[in-house]
């Protein structure tokens, strides 16, 4: 197990929020070893005591449940190094050391390019490990420049492009629910399944992160990665093993079996929007373009939602639906699997039987199934809903993560030749969008999004 890790970005939102709770989890388990280290880095020049200061204020903040224990181990292994990811003598100082270390860039995409030449000319140590938080570049031609700069520095099966919804308990469960039950593996592809809704809906505004989001919006900050990685988990063909060859074989090649869309699928299967001003429960929350931070001339989407086709024998005439927005009235974050009706109903006009919807709660985590059963009246049909809660997971989604990271297990991260399929499939969104080929509707923050969008 690698024993230092060393964060670009160490004292951002990411950081702060997420890697120091997940390096807290893994100690607070016993993963990590009395020597492990940490060093978050940045431009800032914060004294030790201002961010022992401040992480202690993260811990308390986003991991209010470690021991006393656990937060002064983790006060004790972070320490802070003032360094400038462009500049090779500042980050060779930063990553000296006895042995290899993971480096984590929790820095905006854009910048990434730069990291990975100033890693190369720092002489990054045999052996290390390079952690990419999402988005993986900017664009296909930025993610493929990127893929050849790191053949030059790493081999691919040290580079971790993360995404944490991989890691989550509901998600894993989805391969688990598919895989190990007959009953459902039997049913799983279009002959019984008519759609699948892939959903990340939140109440959550954009909460000063204006910085990156502004940049992104809805289709690259969910899309692209989160969104695509549960659709490959879904829909690929079941693996030889979970190994990450065999996995992540069969999820490149569902992206690649992803219709591309010509400018006129465009207009007809995707939708755009942002929020304007309205009411989250008892919160007054402003217009998107009235955020800080916000260019409104960039027409940047908070919501979007997106039909695809997978040209394969197992999904030929199922629709893949694809939805996230922010500021909308409630919470919905599921895999909602609808099954066909069935082909005849001998109740004649005493009852109706909705389709069988199998949802993937991924927060919270539980399984729900929807049937149809006799009521009180023999000629009755009710609604049936059985569901399963999932027990919590072990560790949360970054610490399983950065558990795997230490150890170099990558089966749950992205690969190369994957991240550039991903890319591939909103390519022509993100450019007939940029013509304005599909209107920028809006919606008022607290509703229930676009007129028109399902729920």
């Amino acid at each position: 197990m690698i024993r230092r890790l060393v964060i670009f970005g160490g004292t951002g939102d990411l950081a702060g929020r997420y890697l120091l709770p997940g390096l807290a989890a893994l100690h607070e388990t016993g993963r990590l070893s009395s020597e492990f280290e940490v060093v978050c880095a940045d431009r800032k020049g914060h004294g030790d005591e201002q961010f022992r200061e401040w992480a202690a204020t993260q811990l308390d903040q986003h991991a209010p449940d470690i021991s006393g224990d656990t937060r002064q181990a983790i006060l004790t292994a972070a320490r802070y190094r003032q360094a400038d990811i462009g500049d090779p003598a500042q980050v060779a100082d930063t990553i000296a050391g006895a042995g290899p270390v993971a480096v984590y860039l929790a820095l905006p995409p854009a910048l990434f390019a730069t990291a990975i030449r100033t890693l190369h000319a720092a002489q990054l140590p045999s052996g290390s490990r390079l952690v990419f938080e999402k988005p993986f570049g900017e664009d296909l031609g930025s993610a493929r420049e990127l893929n050849r700069l790191l053949a030059d520095l790493v081999p691919e099966q040290a580079v971790f492009r993360v995404d944490h919804f991989l890691a989550m308990t509901t998600v894993q469960n989805l391969l688990g629910s598919r895989l190990a039950n007959r009953v459902l593996e039997s049913l799983w592809n279009s002959a019984h399944i008519a759609e699948v809704e892939i959903v990340w809906d939140e109440t959550l505004t954009l909460e000063d992160r204006a910085g990156y989001y502004d940049h992104v919006g809805a289709l690259e900050d969910m899309v692209q990665n989160h969104l695509l990685q549960l659709l490959c988990l879904v829909a690929m063909e079941p693996p030889i093993t979970l190994s990450e060859r065999d996995l992540r074989d069969r999820k490149v090649d569902i992206l690649r079996s992803i219709r591309t869309l010509t400018d006129e699928d465009i207009r007809r299967c995707t939708r755009r929007a942002r929020y304007s001003a309205g009411v989250i429960g008892d919160r007054h929350v402003p217009a998107y373009t009235d955020e800080p931070g916000v260019d409104p001339r960039r027409r940047t989407e908070t919501f979007t939602e997106i039909h695809l086709t997978i040209d394969n024998w197992r999904w030929a005439g199922t629709d893949f639906v694809l939805r996230t927005g922010k500021a909308l009235a409630a919470d919905r974050k599921e895999v909602a699997i609808h099954f066909r009706p069935v082909p005849h109903m001998p109740f004649g006009h005493h009852g109706t039987a909705a389709p069988n919807v199998l949802r993937f709660g991924l927060d919270p985590e539980n399984l729900t199934l929807a049937l149809t059963a006799i009521g009180a009246d023999v000629d009755t049909l009710v609604p049936v809903t059985m569901t399963a809660r999932i027990e919590p997971p072990g560790l949360p989604a970054y610490g399983r993560l950065l558990l795997d990271v230490l150890l170099g297990n990558p089966a749950l991260s992205i690969r190369g030749d994957e991240a550039e399929e991903a890319w591939r499939v909103v390519t022509p969104i993100i450019s007939a969008w940029s013509r304005d080929l599909v209107p920028l509707d809006d919606y008022p923050a607290g509703s229930l999004g676009p007129t028109g969008t399902r729920r």
